[in-house]
């Protein structure tokens, strides 16, 4: 339970959960954002208008997905890391792109095979680094290749398996 553990129940997750259409366009926003807190970051670094004004500072985010270009600004400048990219048109097919933030060394390389986790931190497969890009010394917003039906719930890569492999 969200304000017990910090995990979103699947209730939480369904109010943000873009439609099948918009998850079918191309690249869109996903923003995991619960509660009600002076912050509006993504919206401020959204250059795409994607995500839309807010009317009171504390208001939750509220996204026009068809607008979303895949950017991952507003990835990088949230500082609660609860913004990502979800395209399930572009890893092929059987597979999606999920960009997630990430503010641990070491930044997996280009290639590198990653163990992805859900929301809590448990591994639910592996992935690939397609590139981990930084924008203005912000946090770095890692590209992966995932299984696409992992996309909803790839939300983390296993830091520990990355200190573990061979370098």
């Amino acid at each position: 339970m969200l304000y017990e553990d910090g995990v979103p129940t699947p209730e939480d997750l369904e109010k943000v959960r873009p439609s099948p259409e918009d998850l079918a366009r191309g690249p869109v926003v996903v923003i995991e954002c619960f509660q009600r807190i002076p912050c509006d970051p993504c919206h401020t670094n959204c250059k795409s208008g994607c995500i839309l004004p807010f009317e009171d500072l504390n208001d939750l985010p509220r996204t026009d997905p068809s607008l979303c270009d895949g950017c991952g600004v507003c990835v990088a400048a949230c500082p609660g890391l609860a913004v990502f990219i979800v395209d399930l048109t572009a890893g092929g097919e059987g597979r999606a792109v999920v960009q997630i933030p990430w503010e641990y060394l070491p930044v997996p390389d280009k290639g590198q095979e990653v163990v992805l986790t859900d929301r809590a931190g448990r591994p639910v497969g592996k992935g690939v680094c397609l590139k981990a890009v930084r924008f203005r010394d912000r946090t770095y917003v890692l590209h992966l290749d995932v299984p696409a039906e992992l996309a909803m719930e790839a939300r983390g890569i296993d830091r520990r398996a990355l200190v573990e492999s061979p370098a």
